[in-house]
C-alpha cells in the first residue's frame, strides 16, 4: 500500500501547487504586460534499488504563457506597449538587466523614467534621464524627444533611445516582481527589428474563464488523490485485520 499511498501524495502535493500558481495568474488579470504561469504535471520514476514500481508527480518548472495580451488605448503619452515580440530593458533591484512588457511608464522626482514599480528604464547609455519639458513623443523604434519647457514645438530634442530587445524565450525565467531575466546572467543584445506604440498599454495575458476552470480541475485533482489514499489505508487496515484472524 505504499507505492498506491505515496503516489496520491505527490499527485496531492502538485495539485495543491498548481491551484497557487492558477490563484497567482488570477490576482494578475489587472496587471499590465503580466505573463501567466503556465502548470505542466509530469510522471518521474523514482529510481533506487529494486522494481522501478514508485513514480513521483512532477511540475515542469517556470513555464508560462508567451502570447501576447490585448492592447487598450490610454492616450497618455509615458504610455507604451511592445508590438508583437520583444522587450523594454529595466534595471532591478540588484542593478542588474531584467525584462518586462509593462509599459505604464512614470519619471521620479530625479527625473528618471521608470515603470509603475519604481524600476529605472534603460536606453542607451543606462537609465533614462528625462529633462522638464511641454510635451514628449516616444517614437515606434524606441526613440525619446521632448519639446523643452518653455519652448515652441520647433524646438524638437532628441533626449534618448528606450533599450528593446528580443531574446527567446527559453533562455528567459522569471526573476521577481514581474521581471524577467536570462537564465545565464547575461545581457540579451539590442533588437531594432521590436516596435512599440505610445499612448496604449498591453493587458495580462490571462484567460480569467480558463483559468477559473483549471482551478476546478486541480481542486478536483487534489480531492481524487486524497481519496486514494484513504482507500490505500482502509485496505491496509483491513489486511491487518484478516493477518489477526487467521492468527
Amino acid at each position: 500500500m505504499d507505492k498506491l499511498i505515496y503516489v496520491a501524495m505527490s499527485g496531492a502535493r502538485e495539485a495543491m501547487r498548481a491551484q497557487t500558481t492558477t490563484s497567482h495568474n488570477l490576482a494578475n488579470i489587472s496587471t499590465t504586460g503580466f505573463r501567466a504561469l503556465r502548470n505542466v504535471l509530469d510522471s518521474a520514476p523514482i529510481p533506487g534499488e529494486g522494481l522501478p514500481t514508485r513514480v513521483n508527480t512532477v511540475r515542469q518548472p517556470d513555464l508560462w504563457n508567451t502570447s501576447q495580451g490585448q492592447t487598450q488605448a490610454t492616450g497618455r503619452d509615458l504610455d507604451v506597449s511592445v508590438q508583437g515580440e520583444g522587450w523594454l530593458v529595466v534595471q532591478d533591484a540588484n542593478g542588474k538587466d531584467a525584462y518586462t512588457r509593462n509599459g505604464n511608464l512614470r519619471i521620479n522626482a530625479n527625473g528618471i523614467l521608470e515603470t509603475a514599480f519604481g524600476q529605472p528604464v534603460i536606453g542607451n547609455g543606462g537609465p533614462v534621464s528625462i529633462p522638464p519639458y511641454e510635451k514628449m513623443f516616444i517614437g515606434a523604434d524606441g526613440q525619446i524627444s521632448i519639446v523643452p519647457q518653455g519652448q515652441t514645438a520647433e524646438s524638437l530634442v532628441q533626449v534618448d533611445r528606450l533599450q528593446l530587445v528580443n531574446p527567446p524565450p527559453a533562455q528567459l525565467m522569471r526573476s521577481g516582481a514581474g521581471l524577467f531575466s536570462l537564465r545565464d546572467g547575461s545581457s540579451a543584445d539590442p533588437d531594432p527589428a521590436v516596435r512599440i506604440a505610445s499612448g496604449q498599454l498591453e493587458s495580462s495575458n490571462v484567460n480569467p474563464a480558463a483559468a477559473l476552470a483549471e482551478m476546478i480541475e486541480m481542486s478536483r485533482h487534489y480531492e481524487m488523490q486524497v481519496r486514494a489514499m484513504n482507500t490505500a489505508d482502509e485496505i491496509d487496515a483491513a489486511s491487518a485485520r484478516l493477518i489477526r484472524m487467521n492468527g
